[in-house]
């Protein structure tokens, strides 16, 4: 098999870098790095080139709005947002940015750990979740397709969250977090599934494309032999809030980069949209649901979130 390039740690042009300072310095001292991979990521860039609202629609972010987390629809009734009827609309909170470049995993679910009121750090996160560092993720490009070499992303995160943009975790990884907490997890790989868990208050947390946009189709392959679908320089993960007929809300960390200048934190993006998105990464999501009651020792219960 013919292998035409190979790649390692090359800098995203899928999420973009932050626009800040440090962010812009970044920026230009990876400029070089464009030409590195021009055989994929001229394919990926013209993803990237698309207008980054060409399927999302900013939404006004709230967090006091709706179900709180935990509480079926069924008890608030229909909410009014954005001028239409969400059959399902969960208080989620804002988490504004990052906290680096690639930690969108821990973001998105420490957004949802609040909402149900636990505080966890990025540190604390990934002491529960694993940290696989035998192997910075890099890519190939063969004559099959996008060939990912990193670790075992069922079991841990996989690499330099800070400048690799291969670094990622699938959802049975972060689910860790979630179970520490002894907030019971439930998979939601399709509609049905997806509207349950909403209409009960349980945000999803899944794995995305950074402003669902398009993807390059690519292969994880774990050191095991273990395989998965994944996008190879786009990788996102974000929490759904919300629904109706027609659209999901999606509430997302990244916020402004060099790729999106005003991306919003809050957004609604059509059902098929996130059918497809969600598919071209195994239909890797999961609903988080509140935690059992605990007894107060003086007879009755005390809900413990």
């Amino acid at each position: 098999t013919m292998i035409p390039s190979t790649h390692h740690r090359t800098r995203s042009i899928g999420s973009g870098v932050p626009l800040t300072r440090r962010g812009l310095l970044r920026l230009t001292a990876g400029a070089g790095l464009a030409f590195a991979g021009a055989s994929a990521l001229v394919r990926n860039s013209a993803a990237q080139r698309m207008d980054p609202f060409t399927y999302i629609t900013a939404m006004e972010a709230t967090t006091d709005l709706g179900q709180v987390v935990g509480q079926p629809a069924s008890e608030t009734g229909p909410t009014l947002a954005d001028n239409r009827i969400w059959d399902a609309y969960i208080q989620v909170p804002i988490k504004e940015g990052q906290d680096f470049s690639y930690t969108c995993e821990f973001d998105s679910s420490w957004i949802v750990l609040t909402a149900y009121g636990h505080q966890m750090t990025l540190d604390e996160q990934l002491d529960i979740v694993g940290h696989d560092l035998s192997i910075e993720p890099y890519w190939e490009e063969t004559v099959s397709g996008f060939v990912v070499y990193g670790g075992d992303i069922e079991e841990m995160y996989s690499g330099d969250y800070r400048e690799n943009l291969l670094a990622r975790a699938r959802t049975t990884a972060v689910r860790k977090v979630f179970d520490a907490v002894e907030l019971p997890v439930t998979e939601t790989p399709d509609r049905l599934t997806t509207e349950t868990a909403l209409l009960a208050g349980q945000p999803v947390f899944f794995k995305s494309t950074v402003d669902m946009l398009d993807w390059d189709p690519t292969t994880w392959l774990c050191p095991d032999g273990d395989e998965f679908p994944v996008v190879l320089t786009n990788d996102h993960a974000l929490v759904v809030m919300g629904f109706n007929d027609e659209d999901v809300i999606v509430r997302d960390p990244l916020g402004p980069t060099t790729t999106n200048e005003i991306r919003p934190w809050q957004y609604r993006v059509s059902w098929d949209r996130y059918l497809d998105v969600i598919a071209s990464q195994g239909n890797d999501a999961i609903a988080i649901g509140p935690g059992e009651p605990k007894s107060d020792g003086t007879g009755g219960a005390e809900y413990n979130p």
